[in-house]
């Protein structure tokens, strides 16, 4: 698993990262198949993002991550043979008529994607404060499934981010640089998630 880690002098925070979704791998051949290791290696990476945050309220967020993430690497670890690529884990599973794995990379997706579009939000609108970006993320991704109960975990999650100022300066000495680290890595993550989306989306994958 990544662990919390000082950014380098000149670099960034993603120069740390055990793996970035820079390098998972898409096989446009396969039906743009993603490789399970990376992709859980990636995510396990982005993980440690809300240790940059730097507050305790967001240690439920990481820790609903960090299991999602185990759900589906259990059942890697439990079949490699037919879980080299998230979409044939997934439709294997399902095939034993269970969906433990599948829901787990549902809620990953969401979480991944509230993580993304928070960050993209912040990044495309420059003036707005942190705790803007990823209150309108989490009110587009991951609130309307949630209920009662989990609703205040977030929210005071997003009460707790830190001035952009100091997230930013946490990425790197160098605010464009680490600007521009971002949205690359941001980009890579994107897109896997418009192709897992793609996939959840189907009947074939649904229990």
């Amino acid at each position: 698993m990544a662990s919390k880690a000082t950014c380098p002098a000149g670099g960034t925070w993603f120069d740390t990262l055990q793996k970035s979704f820079v390098h998972v791998p898409i096989d446009a051949s396969n039906g743009n198949a993603i490789e399970t290791s990376a992709f859980l290696d990636a995510a396990d990476s982005l993980a440690t993002l809300f240790d940059v945050l730097g507050s305790i309220a967001f240690t439920p967020v990481k820790n609903d991550m960090l299991g999602n993430i185990k759900k589906v690497r259990d059942r890697q670890l439990a079949t490699p043979s037919e879980s080299e690529n998230l979409q044939s884990l997934v439709l294997n599973e399902l095939k034993t008529k269970k969906h433990t794995a599948a829901e787990g990379l549902l809620w990953l997706v969401r979480g991944l994607d509230f993580t993304a579009q928070a960050l993209r939000n912040n990044l495309s609108n420059p003036s707005d404060e942190l705790s803007v970006s990823f209150r309108a993320a989490y009110t587009n991704t991951l609130k309307p499934h949630h209920g009662f109960l989990v609703k205040p975990v977030f929210n005071a999650a997003m009460s707790a981010t830190p001035y952009k100022k100091d997230f930013y300066a946490k990425l790197s000495a160098d605010e464009a640089k680490g600007r521009q680290a971002l949205d690359t890595w941001l980009s890579a993550l994107e897109e896997r998630l418009s192709v897992l989306k793609e996939f959840q989306a189907r009947k074939e994958s649904k229990w």
